[in-house]
């Protein structure tokens, strides 16, 4: 999965910057990964976001038959 992918599979950047704790500038923050990918450090520090959009996307598909 790309970062966009991983993004819109967590619920879009509102939910990922929640997740994240981000308060004040968050969603913008974590809408601008679109577009510039999610930072190393925010992968080495979180590496659950990876696990968890995959996990959202299998049980997505799973749901279109």
């Amino acid at each position: 999965m790309n970062d966009t992918e991983i993004i819109d599979a967590l619920g879009g950047p509102a939910k990922v910057a929640a997740l994240l704790g981000y308060e004040d500038g968050g969603i913008q923050r974590v809408h601008n990964w679109r577009l510039r990918g999610i930072p190393y450090r925010v992968k080495v520090e979180h590496p659950e976001l990876a696990k968890k959009a995959a996990e959202a996307k299998r049980v997505a598909e799973t749901a279109k038959g």
